[in-house]
């Protein structure tokens, strides 16, 4: 495989047959290789081929300044995150949650928390992306031998929950958790309700409102065109 472009020793840029690029990495497939230079396939552990221009461009500036272990373990946790979720996750994530991987880790060895204010919603509203946020905190042990807080899992739920979103539609999710709180705490006291957490009903609900928040923030009606389509 021919190097279109050496990132750093570790990573980069190839072309497929039909000229897209591709970030190839591995320990050392670079060291002292320029462009025009062979790889041996075998020495490749990851390869991402990211389908919009931005997010191309702008990973192949992250991964430049990343470790190569903190890549990889960003990149399981999408790759989980893609086989437990519905729906595709956009290019994007590849940078967003990567690099925050990164700077979480780095935080953690600098003695730096970061409180997560909305831990306690994001476990109740996003439980499938939490559940992932927990799964990657395990992975994050094993392979770089830190264990973050429980915090981090929030933080982690909340990329995927953004990367489930079209790239041009994508929202501020804080606001909509918090759109999704106020609606809560109206019915409950509207109604003198306690809502089960745990049952299906529940689950439904939040997933509704979800829809209505999302709309919202688009400035989105629900009309009888809209339902017709």
């Amino acid at each position: 495989m021919e190097i279109w472009k050496a990132l750093n020793n570790n990573v980069a840029v190839v072309l497929d047959s039909s000229g897209r690029e591709k970030i190839v990495m591995g320990k050392g497939i670079c060291f002292k290789k320029t462009a025009g230079d062979q790889i041996a396939e075998g020495m490749i552990d990851k390869t991402f081929l990211l389908s919009g221009m931005e997010a191309n461009s702008k990973f192949q500036v992250l991964v430049q300044d990343i470790p190569m272990e903190h890549i990889a373990v960003g990149e399981e946790i999408i790759a989980e995150a893609k086989t437990k979720l519905d729906g595709n996750l956009n290019d994007m994530v590849y940078i967003s949650l990567i690099d925050h991987v990164h700077t979480a880790i780095i935080r953690f060895q600098e003695g730096i928390a970061v409180k997560n204010i909305l831990l306690w919603d994001i476990r109740r509203f996003y439980r499938d992306e939490y559940a992932i946020g927990l799964w990657g905190l395990g992975l994050i042990e094993k392979k770089c031998g830190v264990r973050l807080p429980e915090d981090e899992a929030g933080f982690i739920a909340l990329h995927l929950a953004n990367a489930r979103i079209d790239e041009d539609k994508m929202h501020n999710m804080y606001e909509i958790t918090h759109i999704m709180q106020e609606i809560l705490n109206i019915v409950r006291r509207h109604f003198r309700v306690a809502f089960n957490e745990d049952d299906v009903y529940f689950y439904r609900f939040v997933t509704h409102l979800k829809f209505f928040a999302t709309r919202l923030t688009e400035h989105r009606l629900y009309t009888k065109q809209m339902t017709a389509s």
